[in-house]
């Protein structure tokens, strides 16, 4: 699909800047995102900034807090530990479902999306590399057809893909799709047990090498720009 132009100045080319600056680690997590100086730096009124913010905040990017203002989202360490400790409980059982159920149609959608994953890492874009990589486990529960683990499952991928953008590594991100392949080969085999100990063994590793301390991108530093 073409991707459709915008104007330079409209609320969703401001957000979609500052969603790349958020992937880029260009604007840290907890960085204060100030209107008057976003209105500066892309000459815009307050106004398109607001609705450019209420974007970034619906898509969890942003927090939006009254009387405080708009801060790019700051998962912390013991919230990713309970998320990844929830995701692992949850989809050991879901792999068992989904080996006793897939069909050959099934595992051409998971190869379809896992081309597109080694697509987006070649293309070194973090947002849409970290969508694909947590939309991969969506999928698996969608196969399964159970609706209420796949609602579950949503709220805590999509938590995920924001932790995995703003901490994860471009190797780590390669390390996380050869183990969906890893995967996808042990349940096509019929190894149920075999895929659940490599769906553990992925989620508690794509946990382990998140990085917190990161640092900025040294191209263009959104952040720098807001404090002049």
């Amino acid at each position: 699909m073409t991707e459709v132009a915008l104007p330079s100045d409209s609320s969703e080319a401001i957000a979609r800047d500052i969603t790349i600056a958020i992937a880029e680690q260009r604007l840290p997590p907890g960085a204060k995102l100030r209107e008057e100086a976003l209105a500066r730096v892309y000459q815009v009124s307050r106004t398109k900034i607001r609705a450019a913010l209420v974007m970034l905040a619906k898509d969890k990017l942003i927090d939006l807090i009254p009387d405080k203002g708009a801060f790019v989202s700051k998962p912390t360490v013991e919230e990713t530990r309970n998320i990844f400790f929830v995701r692992r409980t949850l989809e050991a059982a879901m792999v068992r479902e989904f080996v006793g159920r897939a069909t050959p149609e099934d595992y051409a959608r998971l190869e379809a999306h896992l081309r597109e994953e080694r697509r987006a890492i070649e293309e070194n874009n973090p947002q849409v590399r970290s969508t694909l990589l947590s939309d991969f486990h969506i999928l698996l529960a969608d196969i399964v057809g159970n609706e209420v683990l796949t609602d579950i499952l949503v709220k805590l991928a999509g938590r995920s893909s924001l932790i995995t953008m703003l901490y994860q590594s471009t190797r780590d991100a390669i390390c996380s799709t050869e183990e969906h392949s890893a995967f996808i080969a042990a349940a096509k085999a019929g190894k149920a047990d075999e895929a659940v100990d490599l769906m553990l063994h992925h989620l508690h590793h794509v946990e382990q090498a998140l990085k917190f301390d990161t640092q900025s991108d040294p191209k263009r530093d959104l952040a720098k720009e807001l404090l002049l």
